[in-house]
């Protein structure tokens, strides 16, 4: 066959068409497939809005489908459900993990967002003995008021405790139906906007830093052992996060477009937290500090009565990877 100009332009164009679509499917290959939760706050929301914004899913090799809850526990249902391979929790629902639900792969941050909160003329967390308490049981606002009664010398013996799901929580504390709530940002927020002079009794701050409340990634049982995953979800938590940590207001903004939400609850709970850098939590990590703070949490909710023997945290927090 006499080769012109023509047939040669025509050939080489299918070549390249064909090396595209070699190439195509091969880039298809390499995507992992993973289903991804997140919590409608700020930093639950975050690292997902952040990958999603700026294509982290597709740049470490991840087709990421992403779903929304309410809070940590029903995640973790959903993980060992099989309908979820990884999820987001808040220190409150540590005691999954560390009673073998899940396996810790990322600290996302160290949150001060939680709150014991009270109606006007409540001063103490002593004012709250007797009185009808909301609180969204096996979360980090449970978790906190356990702790004030505590160190107040009390229990939830001496409250009435109303298990409440956080939206719930804000509608009965502005209508009075309830007089404690233990809750965190932005629901804090939105509470004060109806009653401004709400009293806040305690945060986590209060305990710190004997106390630790790192909220975290996990994954399912299942997923555990795919190593190529994790670490390709921990490149997108490492990138999203060193993001957040460094660029707050869009951080913010993007989050807010993600959920639809108005920014300025949103940065409100964004300044409640200590954000180390991912190689700062490499090196915590490394150092033993990261798998301290899961321990103590751990212990705290035997004392509290959640759960019978605490995993150590080397058994739940996939840390090796982490730091690799």
């Amino acid at each position: 066959m006499q080769i012109t100009k023509r047939n040669f332009l025509g050939t080489t164009a299918g070549l390249i068409a064909l090396a595209a679509t070699f190439g195509t499917a091969a880039s298809a290959q390499d995507m992992t497939e993973i289903r991804m939760g997140y919590i409608a706050d700020y930093f639950g929301t975050s690292m997902v809005a952040i990958a999603t914004e700026k294509g982290l899913w597709e740049k470490h090799g991840l087709d990421a489908d992403t779903k929304v809850f309410t809070n940590g526990p029903i995640q973790v249902q959903a993980l060992n459900a099989g309908s979820l391979d990884f999820a987001y929790i808040g220190p409150g629902a540590l005691w999954l993990p560390a009673s073998g639900q899940a396996k810790v792969i990322a600290v996302n941050a160290l949150g001060y967002t939680d709150r014991v909160i009270a109606q006007p003329g409540i001063d103490g967390i002593e004012g709250l003995k007797g009185k009808k308490v909301g609180v969204p049981e096996g979360t980090s606002g449970d978790m906190l008021l356990r702790l004030a009664l505590d160190r107040a010398g009390m229990t939830t013996d001496d409250i009435e405790v109303v298990k409440m799901d956080p939206s719930t929580i804000v509608t009965a504390f502005a209508s009075g139906q309830i007089d404690g709530a233990g809750i965190w940002y932005p629901f804090v927020d939105v509470i004060k906007q109806r009653i401004p002079d709400l009293g806040e009794l305690t945060s986590n701050e209060d305990f710190f830093p004997e106390i630790a409340f790192p909220s975290s990634f996990i994954v399912s049982d299942a997923m555990a052992g795919n190593e190529e995953a994790i670490l390709k979800v921990n490149a997108v938590i490492k990138e999203a996060l060193d993001f957040r940590r460094d660029n707050l207001d869009e951080a913010v903004s993007i989050t807010a477009k993600f959920l639809g939400v108005p920014e300025g609850p949103l940065k409100a709970e964004a300044v409640q937290a200590k954000l180390p850098s991912s190689a700062e939590l490499e090196e915590l990590t490394r150092n033993g500090n990261v798998g301290n703070w899961f321990d103590t949490l751990a212990n705290l909710y035997a004392d509290f009565g959640k759960i019978d023997e605490p995993l150590p945290a080397s058994e739940f927090y996939l840390g090796d990877l982490y730091a690799r």
